[in-house]
This record gives C-alpha cells, sequence and structure tokens, in this order.
C-alpha cells in the first residue's frame, strides 16, 4: 500500500495533476478579484476554491503517510507543507490579510517542476557572492549620498535634503527611471558641474555593480548545470555497467546451458 502510494506521487502523471491543480487555482484566484466575474459565478469560484485546497491538503496528508519522517528532510516538502498551512488558516478577524496570501499557491510550481527548482537553486548558491556585491552596493550609496545631501541638499531639498532623500534620488537615478529630465538636468541647470558627479554614479551603480549581480547569479546557474549534467553521467555509466554485468550474467547463463545440453 505505502509503496503503491510512493511510486503514484512520484510519477509523472501526478506531477502534471498538480501542475494543472496549480493552474486552475490560480485562475480562480485571479477570477475573485473580479467583481463582474463574482456576481455571474461568486459561489462556484469559492467551491472550486475550496475543492482545491482540499485536494492539496489529502496531498501533503498522503506524502506525510508514504514518506513519513524523510518529508520533513526534504526542503521543497516543508515549503509545500506552509503554503498549504497558510491557505487553511481561517482569512477572518485579524487574519483577514492572510485571504492575500492565498495567491502564494501559485508557488508550488517550484516545487513541482523541476526546472523551476534547478533555477531557484541556482539562486540560492549566488547568495553568498551576491552578499559581497550589496556591502560594495551600500558602501557606494551611502558614500554618494552624503556627497548629494551636501552638495545640492540645498537648493534641491526635495530631492536631496536630507540622507534618506538622497539615498532614494539615488536608486531612482541608478533604474535610470526619469533620471535625466526628473532629476539630473533640472539640478545641472542649478550646478552646470552636476554631470562629474552624477555620470560616474551611473556608471559604478548601474553599469559595474549591477552587473556583477547577474555576473555572479550566471556562474551560480552554470555550476548548477554541471552538477546536474554530472549526476545525469554518473546514472548514465552507472546504468551502462549494469547492461555489462546483465549482458555477460546472460552469456554465462547461456554457455552453462550449451554445455548441459551437451552432457545429455
Amino acid at each position: 500500500m505505502r509503496n503503491t502510494l510512493i511510486g503514484i506521487l512520484t510519477s509523472e502523471r501526478w506531477e502534471r495533476f498538480v501542475v494543472g491543480l496549480i493552474l486552475l487555482n490560480s485562475i480562480t484566484l485571479g477570477l475573485e478579484t473580479s467583481p463582474a466575474a463574482m456576481a455571474a459565478a461568486g459561489p462556484l469560484l469559492h467551491g472550486v476554491d475550496r475543492l482545491i485546497l482540499a485536494l492539496f491538503a489529502l496531498e501533503i496528508a498522503a506524502r506525510l503517510y508514504a514518506f513519513r519522517l524523510a518529508f520533513f528532510r526534504d526542503p521543497w516538502s516543508l515549503f509545500d507543507f506552509g503554503i498549504v498551512a497558510i491557505a487553511l488558516i481561517p482569512a477572518t478577524g485579524p487574519f483577514q490579510v492572510l485571504r492575500a496570501l492565498r495567491i502564494l499557491r501559485l508557488l508550488r510550481l517550484i516545487s513541482v517542476v523541476p526546472s523551476l527548482r534547478r533555477v531557484i537553486g541556482g539562486l540560492i548558491a549566488a547568495l553568498p557572492g551576491m552578499g559581497s556585491i550589496i556591502v560594495l552596493m551600500v558602501l557606494l550609496f551611502y558614500v554618494a549620498s552624503v556627497m548629494a545631501t551636501n552638495l545640492y541638499g540645498v537648493t534641491f531639498p526635495d530631492w536631496f535634503g536630507s540622507l534618506g532623500a538622497s539615498l532614494y534620488s539615488l536608486f531612482q537615478i541608478m533604474t535610470l527611471e526619469s533620471w535625466s529630465m526628473g532629476i539630473v538636468r533640472p539640478v545641472m541647470d542649478v550646478h552646470p558641474n552636476a554631470w562629474m558627479f552624477f555620470v560616474p554614479f551611473i556608471l559604478l551603480s548601474t553599469y559595474s555593480v549591477l552587473n556583477l549581480f547577474i555576473g555572479v547569479i550566471v556562474s551560480a546557474m552554470q555550476d548548477q548545470s554541471a552538477e546536474t549534467d554530472a549526476d545525469l553521467k554518473s546514472i548514465h555509466v552507472e546504468n551502462a555497467d549494469l547492461l555489462r554485468e546483465v549482458r555477460a550474467l546472460r552469456e554465462e547463463i547461456a554457455a552453462l546451458r550449451v554445455e548441459r545440453a551437451d552432457r545429455l
């Protein structure tokens, strides 16, 4: 019974079934935000939502029964358990905010689809390298904010009147969102040499530090892919060795049969 259940829960058909449920649930949750859809089929949408949540809960219970303690050693299983547990909390009273968190069920696609798991694994592997870049960016922003506040705080208090305002304005400039006509050119009308501050800041923050983020993530993804390829190659070699052993065993059995037939 338990082995049969494990076979079902790890099968490709079951994976596709769960993916279908997740996608259907995401559609119903999206429709529930539409007043027209709720007026036309509100009870049906709520019913489908409760049915899918019940199926998710049954699936988690089945996995707990099938895998037992191994369930709690798998981070993705704990991830699924947490999402379903949040959805089961009654969204009334002080927990009303949890209604907005129901859409988190869509994140279960990450744990179900292997390719998405590899992407998240690559991002997690990139975190140590990203930490050093974040420290570098914090230093860059702090130094630039202090300079901008001292240089332009008096003439442009809304943008650079305080350290916090300067940080936010420089963040907007880093994202290149209306940085030229919105901030830099008005500042240059009063301070013509302001480009000597803003252009190096953009080059350092946008085109250097952010590209370091991309480089670290790409490197981690490549390492993750290389590990996956190595695992697949190892499995292929093991299967090839097993096939050779089976062929050798068959040849020995065939030789024994021939030898026995000659004796008879």
